[in-house]
């Protein structure tokens, strides 16, 4: 059985500030905002939410299918999905777009500045969710603002279960908008930025969001995670310690494939999430959203190494 992703297929431009943002940035003066930084390092990577995720995915063993877009000059990455067998059925390529485009520059705090063209990913509403691929699971992941309605309301009618995943994508919806889409949801996932903000333009609580859905997950960077699970209170999930730290370019959708794998599989939202955890600090020590290497015996060596025990792999 499938686990569906939707959401984008990009080009990432990674590059590397040695400063820090903060010094060079006056709170004071944001209003006329002029500032350049020097990047002596860059690296052009395939990424998005919809590729990242599903590289990882596909190393864990599961079996992701994609729903995006390319644009015009977007063979390469088709050309990737093939080398790494993740199948491109549901990928569409447009001819008079190129495909989405991320430019970020990365300080030496592992802040991050990003700028996005969106290119084809604003016509991905015109593929539909695939009802007879035998999906089991999905996620909608940033996305062309009209997709990312489209396929949730799609989901939901199909009775799959899905993970709202808004990420950067949280800027195109207002309060109603949220709303709905935590109406159709099965679990929601943001990080601790985005859940502030979920909260403000909701106007409901933390705890409130929870009581709507089976899950809430708000990532917190290297200190894990903080779960509310089928009504329960909140549960701290301690963090995974990395062996090192390169890149966090692509770490939280890295934590959704940890996520998606262990709820396709019958775990229980904090082992999910502890897989998840396990997955981020893996990508974390290498360059690019996906060039880490991992395999499922692996990812569960480590999770119990780090929390004592892991679920038995399906």
């Amino acid at each position: 059985m499938s686990t569906l992703i939707c959401g984008s297929l990009a080009f990432d431009t990674i590059t590397t500030f040695d400063g820090r943002f903060a010094e060079h940035i006056l709170p004071d003066k944001v209003h006329i905002l002029n500032i350049s930084f020097l990047v002596p390092t860059m690296r052009r990577e395939f990424g998005g939410c919809a590729g990242n995720i599903a590289y990882s995915l596909n190393l864990l063993g599961g079996d992701p299918l994609i729903l995006a877009t390319l644009g015009e000059d977007g063979q390469s990455y088709l050309d990737r999905l093939d080398t790494l067998r993740i199948p491109r059925t549901h990928v569409g390529q447009l001819a008079d777009s190129f495909t989405a485009q991320a430019h970020i520059i990365t300080d030496r705090d592992n802040n991050q500045i990003t700028s996005f063209h969106p290119g084809a990913m604003g016509r991905a509403h015109e593929l539909p969710v695939p009802l007879d691929a035998g999906v089991q699971l999905a996620i909608i992941a940033p996305d062309g603002r009209a997709a990312m309605i489209d396929h949730a309301a799609q989901l939901a009618a199909a009775h799959i279960p899905f993970i709202f995943d808004p990420g950067q994508g949280m800027p195109m919806f207002d309060g109603a908008d949220l709303r709905d889409f935590i109406a159709k949801a099965t679990w929601v996932a943001v990080n601790d930025y985005e859940a502030e903000l979920l909260v403000e333009r909701t106007g409901w609580s933390l705890d409130h969001i929870a009581t709507q859905v089976q899950g809430l997950v708000v990532t917190r960077g290297e200190h894990g995670c903080r779960i509310w699970s089928d009504g329960g209170g909140a549960t701290d999930i301690p963090g995974v310690p990395a062996r090192e730290v390169c890149d966090p370019t692509g770490c939280g959708d890295a934590f959704r494939a940890g996520l998606l794998f262990g709820l396709s599989s019958g775990w229980t939202l904090a082992n999910s999430t502890r897989l998840g955890n396990v997955l981020g600090a893996e990508k974390i020590a290498v360059h690019g959203p996906q060039n880490h290497h991992l395999t499922l015996e692996s990812a569960l060596r480590r999770m119990a190494e780090v929390y004592g025990a892991a679920p038995q792999a399906l």
